[in-house]
């Protein structure tokens, strides 16, 4: 089965490029694109897609706001930052407002479907460029985790069980274990109980 996806920037040179760089890949269908958040927004009402490449630089309503909107209307959409800045600070708020991942303008055919692809197994994709601005931060500050997975931290510093998270956020098993392995990754911990010990010193469990 294809995996569709929704373009959403105010550029139709990068719509365009983007879809040019899409078409040839036989697990990939654009469904189409939105210029803006209200038509975006009415596109979802009528059919979802399974990955969003949302600009954060939109009229009106940025990419951020739209993110969140379409997080908790729809949480099973992909969604997948797309700027031409790689600033700290407009990656934080793209994760923390729900994306799933986030990529540069600049990225090649390669890069684009590595982001795609690792979404759709339900993991966080940062391109090269965006993880290394984010690595730039102070240590002490620590990762930058999405919404999910803030929601996944706070229940494992609990001593909630995979099984138990899972029936309390409505998700599978495998999706916790996936969260819980991103989470050791992201804080460098070796065991759950690294994980809640360095997430409270860093201010994650306040």
């Amino acid at each position: 089965m294809k995996t569709k996806v929704f373009i959403v920037d105010d550029h139709y040179m990068i719509i365009e490029g983007l879809r040019s760089l899409l078409q040839n890949e036989s697990g990939v269908e654009v469904t189409g694109h939105a210029t803006n958040a209200e038509s975006c927004m009415a596109f979802l009402n009528r059919q979802l897609p399974d990955v969003i490449l949302m600009d954060i630089n939109l009229p009106g309503k940025s990419g951020i706001e739209l993110c969140d909107e379409v997080k908790k209307r729809y949480p099973q959409v992909r969604i997948l930052g797309l700027s031409t800045f790689n600033q700290r600070t407009y990656i934080e708020k793209m994760m923390q407002n729900g994306a799933d991942g986030y990529i540069l303008k600049n990225a090649g055919r390669q890069e684009l479907m590595t982001g795609i692809e690792r979404v759709m197994q339900n993991k966080t994709y940062m391109s090269h460029e965006a993880a290394l601005a984010v690595r730039k931060q102070d240590a002490e500050e620590g990762p930058v985790l999405t919404r999910r997975e803030k929601e996944v931290l706070a229940l494992i510093a609990a001593g909630m069980t995979n099984q138990e998270i899972a029936d309390k956020i409505f998700v599978s098993v495998t999706t916790v274990e996936t969260h819980r392995k991103n989470l050791l990754q992201k804080f460098d911990a070796r065991n759950v109980a690294a994980l809640v010990s360095t997430a409270a010193r860093k201010g994650f469990l306040t």
